[in-house]
């Protein structure tokens, strides 16, 4: 085992020990929503009632604390309908519900505002916008819909998504052949294999967020660049078997491989076939994107 491979293993491990999969530390559970009307004031009864005390708790999602627990509270609310469009968000009930600063209310209303998920204007205050002005590439919203109601259309979403960005970086990437890049690749790779080997679930998806983004990133195409952040959260939130992807296996680090093998020799068409391939290893994505007709 290379010493990168071992590295990143025992890293794992000693930050994640006693995670059940990627994404859930310290994940908040979505409210039932009532079935009756949404409109007035918000009711916060699906709140975490624990939001307030965080300072026995761990610390918040990404290590944001208090902040940036908030944020993810009052996000899932919203991305989950319990907080529906237009219903006005008053900071005071919000930090008396949550038990926190005026500070920290305002703090991270702003970043919802900068998601697209609330607006605030002069006199009239904040409130919730339609889903139409959300920003749904913003990997914290991808994540929030992926284990909320809509996790059937994120993952079909996300997945669409994925068939159009990734074989066409594969073979973009295949016309800019950095040796630096290319060790990696295959450092990631081989790190794949032993994690699967040692039943290392949460290495294995390390090393392959790592392989797909800085295979997006290796493209030479800032747009294309622009998204490798979605394709990380889309590898993080999969939440089942929609591609290669979402479970070690053989056939899916074999293709990873094949995409090693396509790029060292510069072969764009067969980085692209390789990575379609990779993403049509599981037999539900033909029912999400079919593959493409052979001419």
């Amino acid at each position: 085992m290379s010493t990168l491979a071992h590295t990143m293993m025992t890293a794992a491990r000693s930050a994640d020990s006693g995670l059940t999969s990627p994404g859930e530390l310290d994940r908040y559970p979505y409210a039932e929503a009532p079935a009756v009307d949404r409109v007035g004031a918000p009711a916060w009864d699906g709140a975490d009632p624990e939001l307030g005390r965080v300072g026995r708790r761990a610390a918040g999602s990404r290590g944001r604390g208090l902040h940036g627990q908030l944020v993810q509270q009052l996000g899932q609310m919203i991305v989950s309908g319990d907080l529906g469009a237009d219903r006005p968000l008053v900071p005071e009930e919000i930090g008396q519900r949550f038990e926190v600063s005026r500070t920290v209310v305002r703090e991270s209303l702003r970043v919802l505002e900068a998601k697209g998920l609330v607006s605030a204007r002069p006199n009239v205050g904040t409130r919730v916008r339609p889903v139409s002005d959300w920003n749904l590439l913003d990997p914290d919203i991808i994540e929030w819909r992926a284990f909320g109601p809509q996790r059937d259309d994120q993952r079909r979403e996300l997945s669409e998504l994925r068939w159009t960005i990734e074989p066409l970086a594969a073979r973009l990437a295949a016309g800019h052949g950095r040796e630096d890049v290319q060790q990696r690749l295959t450092d990631m790779v081989e790190i794949m294999g032993h994690a699967m080997a040692q039943g290392d679930a949460l290495t294995f998806s390390r090393a392959d967020s790592e392989f797909h983004s800085l295979l997006i990133q290796v493209a030479d195409n800032r747009m294309l660049e622009h998204l490798s952040g979605i394709v990380s959260a889309a590898l993080q939130v999969s939440g089942g078997p929609v591609t290669g992807c979402d479970r070690p296996n053989e056939t899916s680090l074999a293709h990873h491989g094949r995409i090693c093998d396509a790029l060292a020799a510069g072969d764009g068409a067969a980085a692209e076939a390789a990575m379609r391939q990779l993403l049509a290893v599981h037999p539900e994505v033909e029912r999400v994107v079919p593959a493409p007709r052979e001419h």
